[in-house]
């Protein structure tokens, strides 16, 4: 039976329901500091916590729960004589049910320019151990973490007069999984500093559940990182069109990256989480035929992101072709009304203005295991790029630019050809690059592209020069790659012989030891420089780059209210 409940929230979302119905059902309120007000607001009785240990709130507020006659109300097992003796010897009442919600310590700590003293006030202590105790005695003592969990809980209240044991099971698991990543987004808030610690925790949280995984067969939900300053679907609103699918997703995801790169009107078509048409223009529309033109056939049935709003003609446009996912940031009325007349476009409003962590690290599931590296989120210009024959003109130097943006996102092996700030031909994944080259020019001409006169990037060296050649026969006048091979010397001698031009982008691994990591800002105001407003921004990563004269970055919203963090460092 639940006679008596313990509340200690930071968010007061739900709880006023929560409150009145468990008051209706005779249930005894305790409450603590900030809770207890809001309660008796709502014109409820409620006792509170210092009256139970007869010691104030102190150290600012640090310390209301950490007592005794708390947490022994909560462990105590109600089947074991010797802890009931206990609390009666002590005259301490027992909790049936403890609702506690945390600190929002990921959503501070997230902020640009937030002060490392207010985000360690956000670290909650006593309401992790509450909910642990309660969880752990979950046989007894029901947790209850989740405002979106009162009304089925009190639902079963009002039904069955208790908790089945498989809620609170239900509930205890919630509870552990909650505290856990509350503690490990601290843990690794902590361990920012250092590129790979010893232990690596990563907290997520579910966003919403997809029908269905890559194939039919597999189970699948989409989940976000906690702490993250923002995330795929974060702020992203949904005007249209079915529920989105995980290959949906990571499509999207694909395309939003490769949009980041630029900051001109750009347009990315993704197919299968590789680009297979992307183009900057002077407008929006522009950008969308060029990218659409690169190749139409493969654009079928892709995902389509624009980084400027959708007017009515471009938006008609996109209603004669089969979209998947359409992603830009505003569609006006006219657009709309088009786009909806496609019952399976699922259309997003992007309303995300926040940029990512530069620390962000990347992830890739292995068997049992998990390969982790830095976030390669540097928007690259032709600083430390060194020009290994030849002369490119201005406009090569754009589209080889260009190219080498395009060509990172691309699957390896990958090819990319771009003429006019567009791209042409694209070879992905390919397990020879030689192949990589010829499908690129191969779809180049069969889309009615012209490679002569065009730029071509290679993700990595060429080991060879017959990938080259395939390109300098088809009239590429410039190539950009990393170079580094062994038999630089002879692809340098055939670009040099086909009076074509060539850069080598000189990237090559730096040890973390070595790699500059920007320090936790300490003040207000201290941010990143941020990058200037250009079509080709120069890059302020972390990286360092060598000169040209060198050799070869949640579902549930958190409601500003108390339980409140000590009020002498409360955060605005």
């Amino acid at each position: 039976m639940i006679q008596r409940a313990l509340i200690s929230v930071y968010d007061k979302a739900g709880l006023d329901v929560l409150a009145r119905g468990l008051a209706e059902l005779k249930v005894e309120l305790v409450a603590s500091g900030g809770t207890a007000a809001y309660i008796e607001e709502l014109g409820l009785q409620v006792s509170r916590v210092e009256s139970l240990t007869e010691v104030p709130e102190m150290l600012g507020g640090r310390v209301k729960t950490l007592h005794p006659r708390i947490h022994a109300a909560i462990l105590a097992r109600r089947d074991c004589d010797d802890d009931l003796a206990t609390l009666d010897e002590h005259e301490i009442e027992p909790f049936d049910l403890v609702c506690v919600n945390l600190y929002p310590f990921a959503q501070v700590a997230a902020q640009r320019g937030v002060r490392e003293e207010d985000a360690v006030e956000m670290i909650d202590i006593g309401g992790p151990s509450m909910l642990r105790g309660a969880a752990k005695n979950f046989a007894h003592v029901a947790p209850l973490c989740r405002p979106d969990r009162y009304g089925f809980v009190l639902d079963e209240l009002r039904q069955k007069g208790d908790l089945t044991i498989e809620t609170r099971r239900e509930l205890a698991a919630e509870a552990f999984a909650t505290t856990a990543a509350y503690e490990a987004a601290i843990a690794a808030w902590f361990a920012e500093r250092e590129a790979f610690p010893e232990t690596m925790v990563l907290p997520l949280e579910k966003v919403t559940d997809l029908a269905y995984g890559e194939n039919p067969h597999q189970r699948a939900a989409y989940y976000a990182e906690i702490g993250a300053r923002r995330h795929l679907l974060s702020r992203a609103e949904q005007l249209h069109g079915k529920e989105l699918s995980f290959n949906n997703l990571n499509d999207l995801s694909a395309a939003r990256l490769l949009a980041r790169e630029f900051t001109l009107p750009a347009c990315v078509i993704v197919k299968h989480a590789n680009p297979c048409g992307v183009a900057i223009a002077r407008t929006i529309g522009e950008a969308y035929d060029r990218a659409l033109a690169s190749d139409p056939t493969s654009a079928y049935g892709g995902v389509v992101v624009l980084t400027r709003p959708v007017a009515a003609e471009l938006g008609r446009k996109l209603a004669e072709q089969f979209v998947e996912v359409l992603h830009a940031p505003g569609f006006d009325n006219e657009a709309l009304a088009a786009l909806r007349k496609k019952p399976g476009t699922r259309i997003l409003r992007d309303k995300e203005r926040r940029g990512g962590e530069p620390t962000e690290r990347h992830y890739k599931r292995v068997l049992g295991g998990m390969l982790v590296q830095d976030g390669d989120w540097e928007i690259e210009d032709r600083e430390g790029w060194q020009v290994a024959c030849g002369a490119p003109t201005e406009a090569q130097w754009g589209d080889l630019i260009f190219a080498w943006r395009v060509c990172k996102h691309v699957g390896s092996n990958a090819i990319v050809l771009v003429k006019d700030l567009a791209t042409i031909g694209i070879g992905a994944g390919q397990m020879s690059r030689v192949d990589a080259v010829r499908i690129a020019v191969e779809k180049a001409r069969a889309h009615g592209h012209d490679p002569a006169g065009a730029a071509l990037a290679s993700d990595a060296f060429f080991p060879f020069p017959d990938g080259p050649r395939i390109a300098l026969e088809a009239g590429i006048e410039s190539i950009v790659q990393p170079g580094g091979s062994k038999r630089d010397q002879d692809v340098v001698d055939a670009v040099e012989k086909a009076r074509a031009s060539m850069v080598f982008t000189n990237r090559s691994p730096q040890p973390p030891s070595l790699r500059p990591r920007a320090p936790r800002p300490r003040f207000p105001g201290v941010e990143a420089t941020k990058r200037r407003g250009t079509a080709f921004p120069t890059s302020r990563s972390r990286r360092r780059t060598r000169s040209a004269s060198s050799t070869p970055r949640r579902r549930t919203a958190t409601t500003t209210s108390a339980r409140s963090p000590p009020q002498s460092r409360r955060t605005s």
